[in-house]
Protein backbone atom coordinates (compact mmCIF):
# COMPACT_ATOMS: atom_id res chain seq x y z
CA UNK A 1 0.00 0.00 0.00
CA UNK A 2 1.07 3.39 -1.01
CA UNK A 3 0.23 6.81 0.44
CA UNK A 4 -0.63 9.90 -1.90
CA UNK A 5 2.76 10.54 -3.14
CA UNK A 6 2.97 7.01 -4.20
CA UNK A 7 5.57 6.18 -1.09
CA UNK A 8 5.22 2.72 0.76
CA UNK A 9 2.96 3.94 3.83
CA UNK A 10 5.69 1.78 6.03
CA UNK A 11 8.56 3.59 4.56
CA UNK A 12 11.34 5.10 6.50
CA UNK A 13 10.77 8.66 6.35
CA UNK A 14 14.12 10.57 6.14
CA UNK A 15 13.27 13.61 6.70
CA UNK A 16 11.91 12.75 10.23
CA UNK A 17 14.96 10.81 11.00
CA UNK A 18 17.63 13.66 10.30
CA UNK A 19 15.43 15.68 12.24
CA UNK A 20 15.06 13.55 15.29
CA UNK A 21 19.07 13.04 14.52
CA UNK A 22 19.74 16.19 14.68
CA UNK A 23 17.88 16.93 17.74
CA UNK A 24 19.80 14.32 19.02
CA UNK A 25 22.97 15.83 18.31
CA UNK A 26 21.39 18.73 19.79
CA UNK A 27 21.03 17.23 23.11
CA UNK A 28 24.37 16.35 23.17
CA UNK A 29 25.56 19.59 22.68
CA UNK A 30 23.34 21.40 25.44
CA UNK A 31 24.60 19.21 28.26
CA UNK A 32 28.38 19.90 27.33
CA UNK A 33 28.15 23.44 26.39
CA UNK A 34 25.34 23.93 29.71
CA UNK A 35 27.77 22.01 31.82
CA UNK A 36 30.94 24.43 30.76
CA UNK A 37 28.94 27.45 30.59
CA UNK A 38 27.34 26.77 34.19
CA UNK A 39 30.64 26.16 35.73
CA UNK A 40 32.22 29.38 34.39
CA UNK A 41 29.78 31.76 36.00
CA UNK A 42 28.90 29.65 39.25
CA UNK A 43 31.72 31.21 41.62
CA UNK A 44 34.08 29.37 43.15
CA UNK A 45 33.08 26.02 41.71
CA UNK A 46 35.54 23.48 41.15
CA UNK A 47 35.03 21.11 38.56
CA UNK A 48 37.02 18.20 40.22
CA UNK A 49 35.52 18.17 43.64
CA UNK A 50 32.27 20.02 42.85
CA UNK A 51 29.29 17.75 40.98
CA UNK A 52 27.14 19.09 38.04
CA UNK A 53 24.49 18.75 39.79
CA UNK A 54 25.68 21.41 42.51
CA UNK A 55 25.28 23.62 39.13
CA UNK A 56 21.74 22.85 39.41
CA UNK A 57 21.08 25.08 42.32
CA UNK A 58 21.14 28.61 43.32
CA UNK A 59 21.76 31.77 40.99
CA UNK A 60 22.52 30.45 37.84
CA UNK A 61 20.62 27.06 38.01
CA UNK A 62 18.37 27.82 35.08
CA UNK A 63 21.83 27.01 32.79
CA UNK A 64 22.26 23.60 34.29
CA UNK A 65 18.41 23.09 34.20
CA UNK A 66 18.17 24.03 30.01
CA UNK A 67 20.77 21.89 29.68
CA UNK A 68 19.01 18.94 31.10
CA UNK A 69 15.67 19.53 29.45
CA UNK A 70 17.83 19.98 25.97
CA UNK A 71 19.92 16.65 26.97
CA UNK A 72 15.96 14.98 27.76
CA UNK A 73 14.69 16.19 24.15
CA UNK A 74 17.64 14.20 22.49
CA UNK A 75 17.42 10.75 24.25
CA UNK A 76 13.61 11.34 23.92
CA UNK A 77 14.04 12.27 20.13
CA UNK A 78 16.39 9.05 20.06
CA UNK A 79 13.12 7.10 21.34
CA UNK A 80 10.63 8.44 18.72
CA UNK A 81 13.50 7.90 15.51
CA UNK A 82 13.89 4.37 17.12
CA UNK A 83 10.62 3.92 17.23
CA UNK A 84 10.20 4.88 13.53
CA UNK A 85 13.41 2.76 12.17
CA UNK A 86 12.40 -0.45 14.50
CA UNK A 87 15.99 -2.62 13.62
CA UNK A 88 15.08 -5.47 16.35
CA UNK A 89 12.58 -7.23 18.28
CA UNK A 90 11.82 -7.22 22.48
CA UNK A 91 15.38 -6.19 23.03
CA UNK A 92 14.78 -3.08 20.20
CA UNK A 93 11.64 -2.01 21.73
CA UNK A 94 13.07 -2.27 25.76
CA UNK A 95 15.39 -0.34 24.18
CA UNK A 96 12.84 2.55 22.83
CA UNK A 97 11.05 2.46 26.52
CA UNK A 98 14.66 3.01 27.98
CA UNK A 99 15.27 6.08 26.44
CA UNK A 100 11.61 7.31 26.74
CA UNK A 101 11.74 6.98 30.43
CA UNK A 102 15.34 8.50 30.62
CA UNK A 103 13.57 11.43 29.30
CA UNK A 104 11.04 11.87 31.62
CA UNK A 105 13.95 11.27 34.03
CA UNK A 106 16.17 14.06 33.29
CA UNK A 107 13.41 16.52 32.95
CA UNK A 108 12.60 15.32 36.91
CA UNK A 109 16.44 16.11 37.75
CA UNK A 110 16.02 19.14 36.33
CA UNK A 111 12.48 20.08 37.60
CA UNK A 112 13.18 19.32 41.31
CA UNK A 113 15.68 21.10 42.13
CA UNK A 114 16.79 19.32 44.46
CA UNK A 115 20.46 18.38 44.55
CA UNK A 116 23.37 20.12 45.45
CA UNK A 117 21.89 22.27 47.89
CA UNK A 118 21.06 19.66 50.83
CA UNK A 119 17.26 20.56 50.93
CA UNK A 120 15.92 17.66 52.65
CA UNK A 121 12.06 19.06 52.49
CA UNK A 122 9.77 17.00 51.45
CA UNK A 123 10.43 13.82 49.45
CA UNK A 124 14.15 13.96 48.23
CA UNK A 125 13.65 11.32 45.49
CA UNK A 126 17.40 12.29 43.45
CA UNK A 127 18.88 9.54 45.04
CA UNK A 128 16.43 6.93 43.45
CA UNK A 129 16.65 9.36 40.08
CA UNK A 130 20.57 8.66 39.96
CA UNK A 131 19.76 4.88 40.20
CA UNK A 132 17.06 5.01 37.60
CA UNK A 133 19.55 6.87 34.82
CA UNK A 134 22.22 4.34 36.14
CA UNK A 135 20.26 1.40 35.03
CA UNK A 136 18.86 2.81 32.15
CA UNK A 137 21.48 3.86 30.91
CA UNK A 138 23.21 0.57 30.67
CA UNK A 139 20.41 -1.29 29.24
CA UNK A 140 19.55 0.84 26.48
CA UNK A 141 22.67 0.93 24.21
CA UNK A 142 23.25 -2.83 25.69
CA UNK A 143 19.30 -3.46 23.76
CA UNK A 144 19.70 -1.76 21.28
CA UNK A 145 23.19 -2.45 20.20
CA UNK A 146 22.59 -5.73 17.57
CA UNK A 147 20.34 -3.23 15.71
CA UNK A 148 22.47 -0.26 15.57
CA UNK A 149 25.26 -2.76 14.53
CA UNK A 150 22.64 -4.38 11.86
CA UNK A 151 24.14 -1.87 8.86
CA UNK A 152 26.52 -0.20 10.97
CA UNK A 153 29.33 -2.77 12.81
CA UNK A 154 31.08 -0.21 14.67
CA UNK A 155 28.37 1.19 16.13
CA UNK A 156 27.15 -1.69 18.54
CA UNK A 157 31.18 -2.35 19.23
CA UNK A 158 30.67 1.64 20.30
CA UNK A 159 27.50 1.36 22.06
CA UNK A 160 28.64 -2.24 23.93
CA UNK A 161 32.15 -0.71 24.73
CA UNK A 162 30.42 3.02 26.08
CA UNK A 163 27.80 0.22 28.30
CA UNK A 164 31.04 -1.67 29.65
CA UNK A 165 32.24 1.56 30.56
CA UNK A 166 29.27 3.31 32.06
CA UNK A 167 28.82 -0.13 33.80
CA UNK A 168 32.58 0.09 35.82
CA UNK A 169 31.75 4.20 36.13
CA UNK A 170 28.80 4.10 37.79
CA UNK A 171 29.96 2.21 41.17
CA UNK A 172 32.96 4.20 41.07
CA UNK A 173 31.09 7.51 41.29
CA UNK A 174 28.56 6.73 44.16
CA UNK A 175 31.90 5.53 45.99
CA UNK A 176 34.10 7.99 44.79
CA UNK A 177 34.94 10.79 47.44
CA UNK A 178 33.95 13.63 47.18
CA UNK A 179 37.35 15.39 46.47
CA UNK A 180 36.75 13.88 43.11
CA UNK A 181 33.14 12.87 42.58
CA UNK A 182 32.62 16.05 40.30
CA UNK A 183 35.60 14.66 38.00
CA UNK A 184 33.82 11.06 37.98
CA UNK A 185 30.39 12.37 37.19
CA UNK A 186 31.68 15.12 34.62
CA UNK A 187 33.46 11.52 32.72
CA UNK A 188 29.62 9.80 33.23
CA UNK A 189 27.86 12.52 31.46
CA UNK A 190 30.57 12.39 28.55
CA UNK A 191 29.48 8.59 28.31
CA UNK A 192 26.26 9.25 28.15
CA UNK A 193 26.65 11.80 25.75
CA UNK A 194 28.67 9.78 23.52
CA UNK A 195 25.75 7.20 23.71
CA UNK A 196 23.45 9.39 22.32
CA UNK A 197 26.31 10.87 19.75
CA UNK A 198 26.34 7.14 18.28
CA UNK A 199 22.16 6.79 18.24
CA UNK A 200 22.07 9.74 16.34
CA UNK A 201 25.00 9.33 14.18
CA UNK A 202 23.07 5.87 12.78
CA UNK A 203 19.50 7.85 13.02
CA UNK A 204 21.64 10.49 10.69
CA UNK A 205 22.78 8.02 8.06
CA UNK A 206 19.37 5.84 8.12
CA UNK A 207 18.00 9.38 6.74
CA UNK A 208 20.22 9.84 4.29
CA UNK A 209 20.33 6.43 3.01
CA UNK A 210 16.51 6.90 3.01
CA UNK A 211 16.15 10.01 1.20
CA UNK A 212 18.22 8.51 -1.51
CA UNK A 213 15.87 5.22 -1.79
CA UNK A 214 18.23 3.06 0.20
CA UNK A 215 16.13 1.74 2.61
Amino acid sequence: MKDALGQPIDAERPYLLLLLAGLGFFGCASLVGGTIAAQIVVPGHDWIADTISDLGAGEWEIIMDVALYGFAAGLFAMALAASHAHLGGIGWSAGVVSLAILAALVVVVGARNEYGDGDSDGVVIHIYLVYGLGALFLAAPLSMAAGFGRDHPWARLALIGLAIAWAVGVPLFLMAPTTIDGLAERILGLIACAILAVMAYVFWRRGLDAREGRH
